[in-house]
């Protein structure tokens, strides 16, 4: 598709007059209701290209007005969706060139961040209050079944309810998190 040049503020100044004699008025028009239902209109159609597709048809439309004002009758904005459609048959007709792939990335090694979050827990681990570092350990030592009862039997050692020790649990997780998120995010930075 061949692209227009942008108009010049003369033929500018003819396309606002075209639409409203106030230039404000005129304004807001251009640009918050033609151009915006341009758009739209290209959206819909998923056009990737919508916002240059209203633009070129804007360009063109600026550069033919002085010829089709004196005469053309309605709405101006049916005239710039008849040259919208004009202008995208231009563009389907086009080759559309493929999207581009995104830039390779180094694929990270998995066994290497396990190990760098695995370094940050232990890290972290030490930095908790003795008391949060036995509980947190205790919560978690038993797998599948058995760790409902034993997590019963933890909270009745500390005199606990079972949502107070799911709560006191949540909360030392909170606390580590954060420390593993600054400590992945500080080993990353060197």
């Amino acid at each position: 598709m061949k692209k227009t040049e942008p108009p010049n503020q003369e033929e500018f100044d003819a396309l606002l007059a075209w639409l409203d004699p106030d230039r404000d008025r005129a304004g807001v028009i251009l640009y918050e209701e033609i151009r915006v239902k341009l758009v739209k209109i290209m959206e819909r159609r998923q056009c990737w290209a919508a916002d240059e597709l209203a633009d070129e048809t804007i360009n063109r439309v600026s550069h033919k007005v002085k010829d089709i004002a004196p005469t053309y009758v309605g709405n101006p904005a049916l005239y710039f969706y008849a040259v919208l459609r004009k202008v995208y048959q231009e563009w389907l007709r086009d080759p559309q060139p493929d999207p581009l792939p995104p830039d390779p990335l180094p694929e990270p090694d998995p066994r290497e961040d396990i190990e760098r979050i695995h370094d940050c827990l232990q890290m972290c681990l030490k930095e908790l209050d003795p008391a949060d570092h036995g509980l947190i350990l205790k919560y978690y030592e038993k797998d599948k079944g058995a760790k409902i009862d034993h997590r019963k039997e933890l909270a009745e050692s500390r005199g606990l309810t079972q949502n107070a020790l799911r709560m006191r649990v949540h909360r030392i997780n909170a606390v580590l998190y954060k420390c593993i998120v600054k400590c992945l995010d500080e080993t990353e930075a060197t």
